[in-house]
């Protein structure tokens, strides 16, 4: 019986100590600095593009397509002389036509609608 009360008191101040110290932690308002200040190369060039109000830095996001006639192509984005390019033809279709684009070579889609390649600075 007196080793049971011995436990049962040992576990009851480790109690104690443990969620004072966690207290004592709680209470100290540590944060890391801003996640720029920690980033570097082109993780860093990303957040910067961001934060200067360019959401889409590197053009991954899904562009409209304009006219898309042989004289009003869409025009597609590239820091590259080349450049993959998907096109979904159908509203309803399950699946993406991709192609590869050239700079300076206007290119016509199996539905119709023709791309080109214009330079856009690289971030």
């Amino acid at each position: 019986m007196a080793s049971l009360c011995g436990r049962l008191a040992v576990n009851a101040v480790r109690r104690n100590v443990t969620n004072n110290i966690f207290r004592a932690y709680a209470s100290n308002k540590v944060t890391l600095g801003d996640p720029i200040e920690h980033a570097t190369g082109l993780e860093k060039r990303e957040l910067l593009a961001k934060a200067a109000g360019n959401p889409n830095p590197f053009d991954i996001r899904v562009i409209k397509q304009g006219p898309g006639t042989r004289e009003r192509p869409t025009e597609i984005p590239s820091a590259f002389d080349a450049r993959i390019v998907g096109c979904i033809c159908e509203e309803e279709a399950s699946y993406v036509n991709w192609m590869w684009l050239y700079k300076g070579q206007p290119k016509r889609c199996e539905c119709g609608h023709w791309y080109t390649l214009v330079h856009k600075a690289p971030v």
